[in-house]
């Protein structure tokens, strides 16, 4: 018998770093608030990104094949919040942002951010309410140094 409670508790304990995951399909940008990400291999380099399946940003990730993961310093909270809304409600999320176009995805990269990673889709798993991108790492740069921004920091929840 599965205890919802202990389940809920649990999985909210998994330490998830948060990250602005940009997307490009065609002229059309978006971004989102990503968590459920982490390396996947060695050799090739591997990113998993776990996608919600009913948003615009997964439609864009499914037709363009590309994604980019920016790096939030632990006091971009704020930021972080900005991104977790969708599209439909808050028009352009990257209108205040300074950002720029990925030289091998061409996908939005934050540029205050620690840094970032541009991935090409090499596969995917398609269960549940998200979908398990596997992207290789085919771009990657350091902006500055930091610590990267915990959503346990942040006394958000998402999960479980």
């Amino acid at each position: 018998m599965l205890d919802e409670q202990a389940k809920k508790t649990l999985l909210r304990k998994i330490p998830h770093g948060l990250y602005i995951c940009g997307v490009k399909d065609g002229e059309q940008v978006n971004g989102f608030t990503a968590s459920w990400v982490m390396q996947g291999s060695f050799q090739p380099p591997l990113v998993i990104n776990c996608v919600r399946a009913d948003s615009g940003s997964h439609a864009m990730i499914k037709n363009s094949g590309v994604f980019a993961l920016s790096f939030l310093d632990e006091n971009q909270k704020d930021l972080a919040a900005q991104f977790f809304k969708p599209k439909q409600r808050v028009g352009n999320k990257f209108e205040d942002v300074e950002f720029y176009e990925g030289p091998e995805t061409g996908c939005p990269i934050i540029q205050d951010s620690l840094g970032y990673v541009e991935c090409r889709v090499v596969g995917q798993v398609d269960h549940g309410d998200h979908t398990v991108y596997v992207g290789e790492v085919i771009g990657a740069g350091i902006h500055r140094e930091g610590n990267p921004l915990l959503l346990e920091s942040t006394g958000w929840q998402y999960g479980g």
